[in-house]
């Protein structure tokens, strides 16, 4: 058995962290995947306590909450029929998801994600007609409303990506395809919600004299062969409150040399991009990423825990198939904000199962958002959703980092919403105001149907700016104490000289 994913997780609601792990049969070209649990005993793992679903997927499943009750489920095509299998207390039940007869395509890149701004997560599976599906959550139930095609100059295409790429609160969809089966001409498509033109947000893969793009996945690999698909990881570098990304390209005139590259998100400078406003461009320049050869993956991580990405990439030993791991630190130095959000499952808050605080069990499907004004008096706000992804290495992280940019204003709204069960037609949302900056906020949403009672606990990153501040003020009030201790020694001596000088008075007085 060749384990293709780990995913970790509360699968059974007992507030402790799980392991899924997929795997398929080794020595056999097939897209047989099955699917195993490793259940979380505290801090460790029952190593006896593994449970094996009672079902083969034809690809790696998208984990989601699909009844809203806050417990992960697994999702995924058995047969010709798509599925959702619940753990509720380590019991196996699988059902049918939707009445939809759409094949889904391999690899996919099905998404658990709000596509229309209601803070309730919606459903997006791709499929093997060359269209794309969308099933918004209306009163818990998923109901199909939109089908758009692949760009039509579109050969080869990725994996399917949301972000909110211009920072107008809503999803977009980024493409990476390529214009022929080599792709020998790459491009990234920008989709933006309710819309159904495709706008080029980066076409120049061109360094000097050498031509780029992006390295398409082999049609027949071999088993154990690991196999990455045009992938896009995204993640906001420099905090400016427009989310970049992480790909690998290679040389299209050698098959040897790929590497991974950063690609900025940066205003627009021509007519292709002009209705979103943004672009992508590509850091040919970026001297830690050209030292690491034959990437194969590359993605954003916060090694540090100070709210700033790093990046990790996964490349391929000189001569070996074996994998190495690169972390490289993001050497960043503007003074920029963020805030960083983590939303857990609030199935326990004072009453958790053998005395586990409520912590650390993040949760597929929370969405937020924030509004504020910028150092310019202008309205900014930014969006993103945790864990929309869970198949074919899309390695997102079990928190959401939306940068401030370089103004220190007070966060005016953050805004949380969770999924809703079936049936339910109130939206699961809670703001929060005046939200310090280069803070952690971790919101525990216990009750689920009670948001006024959610609690959110907020961790403090000082800046630059604060310890410049701490030292100064600290510097002042040293000066002021050294200028009250000369103050009172002056005063001391003079009381001391007035002293001398009636007790000579008395002495001459009582003569």
């Amino acid at each position: 058995m060749v384990i293709s994913s780990v995913v970790p997780g509360d699968y059974d609601g007992d507030s402790q962290m799980d392991v899924l792990l997929t795997g398929q049969p080794k020595g056999i070209d097939s897209q047989q995947t099955s699917v195993f649990i490793f259940w979380g005993n505290n801090q460790t793992l029952e190593k006896n306590g593994r449970s094996d679903l009672n079902r083969t997927f034809k690809d790696q499943p998208l984990i989601m909450d699909f009844n809203g009750d806050m417990i992960p489920d697994i999702f995924g095509v058995v047969g010709d029929l798509t599925e959702v299998c619940y753990l509720t207390d380590r019991k196996e039940k699988c059902e049918k998801a939707l009445d939809s007869n759409a094949e889904i395509r391999v690899p996919h890149s099905n998404a658990f994600i709000d596509l229309n701004k209601d803070f309730t997560a919606d459903l997006f599976l791709t499929t093997v007609q060359n269209k794309f599906e969308t099933w918004i959550n209306k009163d818990g139930n998923f109901s199909k409303t939109i089908e758009r095609k692949l760009p039509e100059s579109a050969q080869t295409v990725g994996q399917s990506a949301f972000v909110d790429f211009d920072g107008d609160g809503f999803q977009d969809h980024l493409l990476p395809a390529c214009m022929d089966k080599t792709c020998q001409r790459s491009v990234i498509y920008l989709n933006k919600p309710g819309e159904t033109e495709w706008v080029p947000i980066l076409t120049d893969f061109q360094r000097k004299d050498t031509l780029w793009g992006f390295v398409p996945p082999k049609e027949s690999p071999t088993s154990g062969e690991l196999n990455v698909p045009i992938t896009l990881h995204l993640g906001d570098y420099n905090l400016d409150g427009f989310p970049d990304a992480l790909a690998i390209l290679r040389n299209t005139s050698t098959t040897d040399q790929q590497q991974a590259f950063l690609l900025e998100n940066v205003p627009c400078n021509n007519a292709s991009c002009r209705d979103v406003g943004r672009m992508f461009r590509v850091h040919w320049d970026q001297t830690d990423l050209s030292s690491i050869p034959r990437a194969v993956v590359a993605t954003f991580f916060d090694i540090y825990e100070d709210g700033i990405l790093d990046m990790m990439v996964l490349s391929k030993a000189h001569g070996k198939e074996d994998l190495i791991i690169h972390a490289l630190k993001n050497n960043f130095e503007a003074d920029a904000y963020f805030v960083k959000v983590i939303v857990l499952s609030g199935l326990c808050f004072n009453d958790c199962p053998e005395k586990v605080k409520p912590f650390g069990v993040n949760q597929p499907g929370p969405y937020v958002m924030y509004t504020t004004v910028d150092s310019n008096g202008y309205l900014k706000n930014a969006s993103a959703g945790q864990l929309s992804q869970s198949a074919h290495l899309s390695l997102q992280l079990p928190y959401t980092v939306l940068g401030l940019g370089r103004s220190a204003n007070f966060l005016d709204h953050l805004y949380v919403g969770i999924p809703r069960p079936p049936g339910d037609k109130e939206i699961r949302k809670q703001e929060w105001t005046a939200i310090i900056p280069n803070s952690q906020l971790i919101v525990i949403p216990s009750p689920h149907n009670e948001p006024r009672s959610w609690s959110a606990k907020l961790y403090l990153t000082p800046s630059n700016i604060v310890l410049l501040t701490a030292i100064a003020l600290i510097g002042v009030c040293v000066f002021i104490l050294i200028i009250i201790g000369i103050l009172h020694w002056q005063e001391k001596k003079a009381d001391d000289r007035e002293k001398r000088q009636e007790a000579h008075r008395f002495h001459f007085d009582a003569m």
